[in-house]
C-alpha cells in the first residue's frame, strides 16, 4: 500500500475494526467450568458488556482498495480478560477473514495459553485453522500438534498431536518427556470438557509401551466427570492376584458414587460401592462391600476367614456443621464377621481395633463441649474370640471445659465436667504370671465428675516464677456390675459410691539464662508440691479409663499422673526436676529434662491394689520414684539423637525408654530406634520387651529412590516386619513398588506378605497394585 493512502483512514477506525474482529474470535473460545454437567447446561462465557479494548502495535495500516486492515509489529491486544500477542494481524473486509501471523500467544481468562505460527478464522469467527499449534493449560498440561482446526466454536480438532503433563527438560527441551501420548487426532471438546486422544500410543521415556484405540480424559476445567478410573491390582498370600476396576459416576453437583469390582484368583469377585453426598452444612459417605468366597479353605483352618462363605460390610460416615460452633457426626461400620474388612484391606476400615462412634462437639472462645458414644470392633481371625464382646459399649461419654472470662483474685478459674456411662456383656479377665487383671466387669456403670481449679502465676523481681494452685473435685458412681471373683483389693459391691479430692499446690520455676559469644543456654530448676488427702475408695471401684499408664519425663510434672478419671492421685507428693535448652551459633541444639517424684505423706495411690494393677512396676509405687529423663541433640550436619529413659531409683537399672538416632541429607535419610520395656507381670507383661526398628531411604539420579525398613523383636528373635521398595517422583509421574512381610509370633494366622505398587500419571490417573499402605 502506498504511503499516501494512509491519509484516508483514521487510527480510531482501524483499532475498532481490528478489535471487533479479534474480539469476535475471542468470544468463541471455550469457557472454564467447575464440573462436567449436561451439555445443555454449558453456556460459553461471553465478553462482558462495556469491556474496553486495548490495542498496541508499531504500525496501523489500511488499504482502501483491497479493504485490508493491518496491525504490524509487536501487536498486543487485551480485551475482556483475553490477551494476545503476534507479529502481525490482518483483517480482510471483503472475505471476512482474520489472520494472525508470527509467534502468536493467546492467553484466556482461565490461564490457558495457545501458541501458534498462523491463525486463520472465518467471518463468523467460530471456525478456524491453526498451524504449528501448542496449548499450555493452567495446570501445566501440554498439547502440541502439527495443525489444528476450530469447529463450531466449541471444538478443537488437532492433527498428529502429543499430550503430556510433564515439563520439558530444562537442559534439552527437545528430549522426550518422561511420558507422553501421541495420537492421530486430539479432540478438545468445549461442551463436554474432555480431551479425546484417538489412535493413541503411550510412550515412556520416548519408547512406546501401549497402543489404544482411544483415551479420553477430562480437561483442566473439570473437577468431576463420570467414567472408568484406572484399574488397581493386588497380590497377597491368601487372596491371590486381584484386579479392581472402579467406575466413577457423577449423580448431581452434590452427589457422586464409585462402584468397584475386584476379581481375586483365589476368592472370586468382591463388589464395593461408595456413595457420597454433600449438603450445605456437611457431608455423608455410605460404603458397602460383599463377596461370596470361592475358596475359604485357602485361609488357616479354624479362622473366621476360613469358615465364612458370604461376607459383607456396611459403613457410614458423616459430619454436619450445625452452626459455626457446633458439629454433629458419626463413623460406624457393621460387617458379617469379625475380620472381613481387615482381610480384604478395605480402605480406612482394616485396622485391628476399629472405633465406631457418634459425636456432638462445641467449641467456644472459653469453653469446650464433647459428647460421644463408642462401640469397638476387634477384627481378629479367631471366630471364637470374645475380645469384641469384652469391649465396653460407651453411651455416652461427655466432657466439658470452661474458663471464667474474668480473673478471680488475680488468677484463672476453670471447671471440668465428665460423664461416662458404659456397659459390658462379658467380663474381661485374664491372668499373667499368677497376677489377676480385671480389665472390665460385666454389667453397667456410670460416673459423674466435676472439678474446679484456680491458679495464679507470680514473677518475682529476681525472676522466680511462683504458681499457687487450688482444686476441688467430686465423683458420683452408679454401680451395677458383677463383683470380681477372687479380687483381694476389697471391691465396693454397693449400688452407688461417692468420693472427693481437694488439692493445694505450689510450683516454683527459676529460669537461668546464660550466654556466651556463640551460644545461649537456659537452665530451669522446677519444684512442685501437691498436698491432698488419701485417695478415697482407692482400688475398690471399676477402672475403665485409667488403665493405660506410663511414667516418664513427659508426665513428671503432671498434677494427676493417672490417664483417666476413674483413678485419682492422692497423698502429698513433690516433683523435682530440671530442664535445659541450649542453642549454638554453629547450628547445634541441645535439650533435656531430668527429675524424680517423691511421696511425702499419705497413701501412695500407685502402690494400692487395683483391678488392673495400674501402678504396678510403674516407677511410682515406691516413696522415691524411679529417675526419669529425656534428652536430644541436633547437629547442622543432619545427625540427631533423642532418647527417653526411666532408671531404677536404687541401682539405676534401665527400666523403660528408647533411643533414636537419625541422619538426613539431600540424598540419604535413615533412622534407628531401640525400645526397651522391662517386664511388668502385675501389669500384664511377663517378659521384657526389646525391639529395634530401622527405616532408610536413598535417592539416586534425579527422581529415583530406594527405601526399606525392618522391625526386629529381640526377645523372640523374630523379624516382625520387613519392607523394601523403589520409588520415582517428579512433577508428572509418581511410581512406587514395595514388598512387605509381617509376622506376629503370638498369632501366625495374622502373618502375611504383600506386594504393593502405585503408578500415577498426572491428569490420566493411577494404576495400583496392592493396598493403600503406599499412599
Amino acid at each position: 500500500m502506498a504511503a499516501g493512502d494512509r491519509k484516508y483512514f483514521s487510527k480510531q477506525l482501524v483499532a475498532l475494526l481490528v478489535g471487533a474482529t479479534l474480539c469476535s474470535y475471542f468470544g468463541s473460545v471455550p469457557a472454564s467450568y467447575g464440573q462436567a454437567t449436561a451439555p445443555e447446561q454449558n453456556i460459553e462465557k461471553k465478553i462482558p458488556e462495556g469491556a474496553k479494548l486495548m490495542l498496541s502495535a508499531n504500525e496501523l495500516l489500511y488499504n482502501r482498495d483491497s479493504q485490508l486492515v493491518s496491525a504490524v509489529g509487536g501487536v498486543q491486544i487485551n480485551y475482556g480478560g483475553y490477551k494476545m500477542v503476534a507479529q502481525k494481524v490482518e483483517y480482510n473486509q471483503k472475505t471476512g477473514r482474520m489472520m494472525a501471523i508470527g509467534n502468536i500467544e493467546l492467553v484466556s481468562p482461565d490461564g490457558n495459553r495457545i501458541y501458534a505460527d498462523n491463525l486463520d478464522v472465518t467471518d463468523n469467527f467460530a471456525d478456524g485453522f491453526l498451524n504449528a499449534l501448542r496449548i499450555e493449560t493452567s495446570d501445566n498440561t501440554r498439547i502440541a500438534a502439527e495443525s489444528g482446526e476450530r469447529v463450531g466454536g466449541t471444538m478443537m480438532i488437532l492433527n498428529k498431536g502429543v499430550y503430556t503433563a510433564c515439563l520439558p527438560c530444562a537442559e534439552d527441551p527437545k528430549r522426550a518427556p518422561f511420558w507422553q501420548v501421541k495420537a492421530k487426532r486430539v479432540i478438545q471438546n468445549g461442551v463436554t470438557h474432555t480431551i479425546r486422544l484417538e489412535r493413541a500410543r503411550f510412550e515412556l521415556l520416548g519408547h512406546p509401551i501401549a497402543f489404544l484405540p482411544f483415551i479420553e480424559v477430562p480437561d483442566n476445567t473439570v473437577k468431576r466427570k463420570s467414567g472408568f478410573l484406572f484399574p488397581t491390582m493386588a497380590l497377597s498370600q491368601n487372596l491371590g492376584f486381584g484386579l479392581s476396576i472402579p467406575y466413577y459416576y457423577v449423580i448431581s453437583p452434590s452427589m457422586d458414587a464409585t462402584v468397584t469390582a475386584t476379581g481375586y484368583t483365589a476368592q472370586g469377585f468382591l463388589v464395593e460401592g461408595e456413595f457420597r453426598q454433600r449438603f450445605e452444612n456437611g457431608t455423608h459417605i455410605l460404603r458397602v462391600a460383599g463377596i461370596d468366597q470361592a475358596k475359604p479353605d485357602n485361609f488357616t483352618s479354624g479362622t473366621s476367614d476360613a469358615e465364612a462363605g458370604q461376607r459383607g460390610m456396611v459403613a457410614s460416615k458423616a459430619e454436619f456443621r450445625i452452626n459455626p460452633r457446633w458439629t454433629f457426626g458419626w463413623d460406624v461400620m457393621m460387617q458379617s464377621d469379625n475380620n472381613f474388612s481387615k482381610t480384604y484391606k478395605l480402605r480406612g476400615l482394616s485396622a485391628t481395633d476399629r472405633t465406631n462412634q457418634v459425636y456432638l462437639t462445641g467449641l467456644g472462645k472459653r469453653n469446650y463441649f464433647d459428647m460421644r458414644a463408642f462401640y469397638f470392633d476387634i477384627q481378629d481371625a479367631d471366630r471364637k474370640n470374645t475380645a469384641e464382646k469384652q469391649q465396653a459399649i460407651v453411651y455416652p461419654s461427655l466432657d466439658y471445659h470452661y474458663v471464667a472470662p474474668q480473673p478471680l483474685a488475680g488468677g484463672e478459674l476453670s471447671a471440668d465436667v465428665n460423664l461416662t456411662n458404659l456397659s459390658r456383656t462379658h467380663e474381661d479377665f485374664y491372668t499373667v504370671d499368677g497376677f489377676e487383671r480385671f480389665r472390665g466387669l460385666r454389667g453397667q456403670t456410670s460416673r459423674l465428675t466435676a472439678e474446679l481449679q484456680w491458679k495464679r502465676t507470680y514473677v518475682t523481681p529476681t525472676g522466680l516464677v511462683i504458681t499457687p494452685l487450688l482444686a476441688g473435685r467430686g465423683d458420683a458412681f452408679a454401680l451395677n456390675m458383677d463383683d470380681p471373683t477372687g479380687y483381694t483389693g476389697g471391691y465396693d459391691d454397693g449400688n452407688s459410691a461417692t468420693r472427693s479430692m481437694f488439692t493445694a499446690g505450689l510450683e516454683m520455676r527459676y529460669p537461668i539464662l546464660m550466654t556466651t559469644d556463640n551460644s545461649t543456654h537456659i537452665l530451669e530448676p522446677i519444684a512442685q508440691i501437691y498436698a491432698r488427702p488419701d485417695e478415697q475408695l482407692a482400688g475398690r471401684l471399676p477402672n475403665e479409663d485409667a488403665q493405660s499408664f506410663v511414667f516418664d519425663a513427659t508426665s513428671l510434672f503432671d498434677r494427676d499422673k493417672f490417664s483417666g478419671y476413674d483413678r485419682i492421685e492422692g497423698g502429698t507428693r513433690a516433683n523435682i526436676g530440671i530442664q535445659y535448652t541450649g542453642t549454638f551459633d554453629s547450628g547445634y541444639k541441645l535439650h533435656g529434662i531430668f527429675g524424680q517424684s517423691y511421696q511425702i505423706a499419705g497413701q501412695n495411690s500407685f502402690a494400692t491394689d487395683d483391678l488392673v494393677n495400674v501402678g504396678a512396676d510403674s516407677g511410682l509405687e515406691t516413696a522415691r520414684s524411679d529417675y526419669v529423663g529425656l534428652g536430644g541433640i541436633e547437629t547442622p550436619y543432619g545427625v540427631s539423637m533423642t532418647g527417653s529413659y526411666r532408671l531404677d531409683e536404687k541401682d539405676f537399672d534401665f527400666r523403660r525408654g528408647d533411643l533414636t538416632t537419625a541422619y538426613q541429607n539431600d540424598t540419604f535419610a535413615t533412622q534407628l530406634t531401640y525400645t526397651h520395656i522391662s517386664a511388668q507381670p502385675a501389669y500384664g507383661f511377663d517378659t521384657d520387651n526389646d525391639e529395634i526398628q530401622s527405616n532408610s531411604s536413598v535417592k539416586f539420579k534425579d527422581y529415583w529412590s530406594i527405601f526399606g525398613g525392618i522391625a526386629w523383636d529381640l526377645n523372640n528373635d523374630v523379624i516382625s516386619r520387613r519392607t523394601i521398595g523403589l520409588s520415582y517422583d517428579d512433577e508428572c509421574t509418581i511410581f512406587t513398588i514395595a514388598y512387605t512381610d509381617t509376622r506376629d509370633p503370638s498369632n501366625e494366622s495374622a502373618s502375611d506378605w504383600t506386594i504393593g505398587a502405585r503408578l500415577t500419571f498426572r491428569t490420566l490417573g493411577d494404576i495400583k497394585i496392592g493396598t493403600n499402605t503406599l499412599e
